[in-house]
């Protein structure tokens, strides 16, 4: 009896129902619509910097979901020196964490490139530059030649989730797939992101890394259908905040007699929408910011006046303190609060009403709007 996927004779010839997709597909194209729609009121400079948030956000998450937490700051400095974009930190990123997002860009700005053997024991070099993963010595930038088994439990008592194509089929199967996805006989669509996923990974071709792989193999084929190597959402930031669905999902389709695999359509399709519509945060920050140096723009800043508000209205960085402005700009307190007043009685900072000590500010961006920074997802202030 067909226990998983890969065992159907049918495989790797995937079906849906036609119905159920295409309405996911609509919601999707009419999601993405829109968002190109918001994106063409903003400039060249606010698509680069939403494009590096992207990014930064696809790099972090998609090593979040498999337990790989990297530094933030690292994260954004790297890829923003890769985009030739001011880095947002005085911080020299690793040498592992540059690898990491050059291997995203690569995806996504090759896009238009072949997907070969080579290039993926490139990017799986990237992941792995000292051949460990973790405390144990893995095949580096070729394909597994041991069995892969996904299991969890205690020892003794694993139970096995998932069961790969054996080691012997993995070029085979890899010929088969690249083939496919270079094809460009038919038009790159958003469901070739969903298949291309699905069968990279259940391929499972390297010894660790093929989550990671094959999120950015989705990022390549979503930037084929956009014809763009700009991309404003982000699939692997969705995906972490919905990590057990996506597991449950993977497991349950991969591990099914047919090849039919409509319910990992549908869920893929969702998420992607979710993913679009969660894009509207850091396009809002970035049209924020806009408005602000737009409001402010015949007032007088010192240099490191307009670093660290810069650093504030990208919204990574806590509240807006006297403490934490002297922490960022490397500065006593007496100086960072001379910096502060001055911002206030310039109109760019209000004081917020209601506080004695540890008094906090608002960022005036408008006539109408002061925003009020405060802990993000990395936030390293009070």
């Amino acid at each position: 009896m067909t226990k998983y996927i890969h065992q159907n004779e049918q495989w790797p010839h995937f079906t849906w129902d036609r119905e159920s997709v295409s309405d996911r597909l609509a919601k999707v194209n009419k999601a993405s619509g829109f968002l190109m729609g918001r994106l063409s009121a903003i400039g060249f400079d606010a698509r680069l910097s939403a494009n590096s948030e992207t990014i930064s956000h696809d790099v972090l998450a998609s090593s979040e979901i498999e337990g790989v937490l990297l530094n933030p700051k690292q994260v954004r400095s790297s890829v923003a020196k890769q985009l030739g974009l001011p880095e947002p930190y005085d911080m020299v990123s690793s040498h592992y964490i540059d690898g990491i997002v050059l291997m995203m860009l690569d995806a996504s700005k090759n896009y238009q490139q072949p997907l070969t053997h080579e290039r993926l024991f490139g990017w799986h070099n990237c992941l792995f530059p000292n051949g460990m993963s973790g405390y144990s010595k893995i095949e580096v930038a070729k394909y597994r030649t041991g069995e892969m088994k996904v299991v969890s439990g205690a020892i003794g008592h694993e139970k096995v989730h998932y069961e790969a194509v054996p080691a012997s089929r993995v070029p085979e199967e890899m010929n088969l797939f690249l083939d496919w996805f270079n094809d460009t006989s038919s038009e790159a669509t958003y469901l070739k992101s969903a298949i291309a996923h699905f069968w990279f990974v259940c391929i499972h071709p390297f010894d660790d890394g093929n989550g990671r792989i094959g999120r950015a193999i989705v990022d390549m084929a979503l930037s084929q259908a956009d014809n763009s190597s700009m991309h404003f959402f982000s699939m692997s930031r969705q995906i972490s905040k919905e990590k057990k669905s996506y597991y449950e999902v993977l497991e349950k389709v991969s591990c099914q007699e047919d090849t039919n695999i409509t319910e990992w359509m549908v869920w893929y399709l969702d998420c992607m929408t979710r993913a679009i519509a969660a894009s509207d945060d850091i396009l809002s920050r970035i049209l924020q910011k806009a408005a602000f140096w737009q409001t402010h723009a015949k007032v007088s800043l010192s240099e490191r006046q307009n670093k660290v508000i810069n650093l504030y209205l990208d919204g990574y960085v806590g509240k807006l303190t006297v403490k934490n402005w002297a922490k960022l700009s490397k500065v006593s307190s007496d100086t960072a609060e001379r910096d502060i007043k001055d911002l206030v009685s310039k109109g760019v900072l209000e004081p917020q009403k209601g506080r004695v000590r540890d008094v906090f500010y608002g960022i005036r961006c408008d006539e109408n709007t002061i925003w009020i920074p405060g802990p993000k997802d990395d936030d390293s202030g009070e």
